[in-house]
């Protein structure tokens, strides 16, 4: 067995009690269903990563340092910050800009992809979300996987106008490389490489670590806030539901505040209640 692959034992992480209330709207996993995460170790991948398991899907990722691959602070609760074990997820140490650990990681079967890349320049690099997604786009053509959901930014794109004014200081000075690559990394889907995929660009408000609310709003006007835990339901949303709404779309998403909110996302709508 390829000596970075490590396929955990057994789930032992549970939900606290407020959180199964919040999550216990979301759908469960198509029969077969067999994703990758990508950015895994992150705030929002931890949170993907955690509720595909909690759905029952097999899960693949690929991480740097696989012991960061901590339960999310969100969703998990009381049982936060422990390694996640599953026999359904199986763990690849690697680098996003590697083409050849990303194609460890999307193997045949792997049908949807979300893409929660980050982190700051100084440690990453300034392209390393254009220079990883690249991978992931050749890596999903090879095996004609089509479905993919890609966390940017409030502001990234065509959205500036949408996010508040202190954080638009913060694009143009502090943050501008890490933009610079986030809009880069959209191009890739928007006119490049990855245009023909079944993509999502999903554009959060202000990210907290609470449990998430179960209310995902898309809207057109100024950014509020939105739970890590919440992006990432919607991003599976976005790989797994034959008829979500915003393929090839770049929703901007928040739960908390914000203005011109065009749809409800929330688990208890979808499910009909």
């Amino acid at each position: 067995m390829d000596e970075r692959r490590r396929r955990s034992p057994s789930l032992v992480l549970l939900l606290a009690t407020g959180c199964v209330l919040a999550l216990r709207g979301l759908r469960h996993a198509p029969p077969g269903a067999y994703i990758a995460v990508f950015g895994a170790t992150g705030l929002t991948g931890r949170e993907a990563v955690y509720q595909a398991l909690q759905r029952g899907l097999e899960v693949r990722v690929l991480a740097r340092n696989p012991s960061k691959l901590l339960s999310p602070l969100g969703s998990a609760g009381t049982e936060a910050d422990q390694l996640m074990s599953d026999p359904k997820l199986t763990v690849i140490q690697g680098d996003v800009t590697k083409l050849e650990d990303v194609e460890e990681v999307l193997k045949s079967g792997v049908t949807g992809v979300v893409v929660a890349l980050g982190g700051k320049t100084a440690d990453v690099g300034e392209t390393m979300l254009t220079d990883g997604t690249s991978n992931i786009i050749a890596a999903m053509k090879r095996i004609d996987a089509k479905r993919v959901a890609v966390v940017t930014s409030i502001g990234a794109g065509d959205s500036e106008n949408q996010a508040p004014f202190f954080f638009k200081v913060l694009m143009y000075t502090m943050m501008n490389k890490i933009f610079k690559d986030k809009n880069n990394q959209e191009a890739l889907f928007l006119n490049g490489i990855g245009s023909e995929l079944e993509y999502t660009i999903v554009r959060p408000g202000g990210l907290t670590v609470e449990a998430p609310t179960g209310v995902i709003n898309v809207i057109d006007g100024e950014a509020g806030s939105i739970a890590r835990g919440d992006v990432a339901d919607f991003c599976l949303g976005a790989i797994l539901e034959p008829d979500f709404a915003y393929i090839r779309k770049t929703p901007c998403i928040s739960s908390v505040g914000g203005t011109g909110w065009i749809k409800d996302r929330s688990a208890k709508s979808r499910m009909g209640a």
